[in-house]
């Protein structure tokens, strides 16, 4: 079975890789720091499964994991934690599989016995029993089985088109399967609705205008095309440029 060890502590990951060597059976394909390279790694050396911590800076464990979904064959995931049992009763809930730290040996080798895949109901179940769910750090973008993360604050907006999103940055643009209403949710705080179709980064707004129409338009920083405005949407971004400087 191939191992691929995720943890932001060399010693954490030192130690994991100790325990798995006296258990024999096991080749550790690599290790990784933090969530991106989780994904990074298990798209590079296609593990069988991951013993991966949960807090870890940027990209935690559980966003790693929901990323991790839309590989064509994703790894099984064990999470190591030192979360309180709170935490954990979401995961005896979900029955998904986490070591305990500090990890002893004989817990890891019946882990490892019977690790399993994750389904993406049981992370976002998890992730919501969280005292303060998180919002993604990235997005992630599934191109031919191979999948693209894209950080957050990169996207300059969210637009609806049919049954996709199509995901802006400065330079490139993507298709995710998702809904507007899920993006606002979840990025209500960064991300403004200017339109029905289309969720704008407030970081990314340079202005605000009228144009000859006399319907309103949103220009963006690094980016020349303009957004239009909705009606609808026109007081709600009006009060919001009046409340938040714009960058020139």
């Amino acid at each position: 079975m191939r191992v691929l060890i995720v943890d932001d502590e060399k010693l954490a990951r030192d130690r994991l890789r100790e325990l798995l060597n006296d258990i024999g059976g096991y080749t550790v394909v690599g290790e990784a720091m933090n969530g991106t390279e989780a994904v990074e790694k298990s798209a590079e050396f296609n593990p069988d499964v991951l013993l991966m911590d949960i807090r870890m800076p940027g990209m935690d464990g559980l966003e790693a994991a929901m990323h991790l979904m839309g590989m064509e064959n994703p790894p099984a995931v064990i999470f190591t934690t030192a979360y309180d049992q709170h935490a954990l009763d979401a995961f005896d809930v979900n029955a998904v599989d986490y070591l305990l730290k500090p990890i002893r040996k004989d817990r890891l080798a019946k882990a490892l016995s019977k690790a399993h895949k994750l389904t993406a109901k049981q992370i976002a179940e998890i992730s919501q029993a969280r005292p303060e769910p998180a919002a993604r750090t990235h997005i992630s973008v599934h191109l031919r089985g191979n999948i693209r993360l894209v950080p957050v604050p990169d996207i300059l907006y969210f637009l609806a088109d049919s049954k996709y999103v199509v995901v802006r940055t400065p330079t490139e643009e993507h298709l995710i399967e998702d809904s507007l209403v899920n993006l606002e949710k979840e990025f209500g705080d960064r991300f403004l609705r200017i339109h029905r179709n289309a969720l704008v980064s407030t970081g990314s707004i340079k202005g605000i205008e009228k144009n000859p129409a006399g319907t309103w338009q949103i220009s963006l920083k690094n980016y020349d095309k303009k957004l239009d405005v909705s009606r609808r949407h026109t007081a709600q971004v009006r009060r919001w440029a009046r409340n938040r400087p714009m960058a020139g």
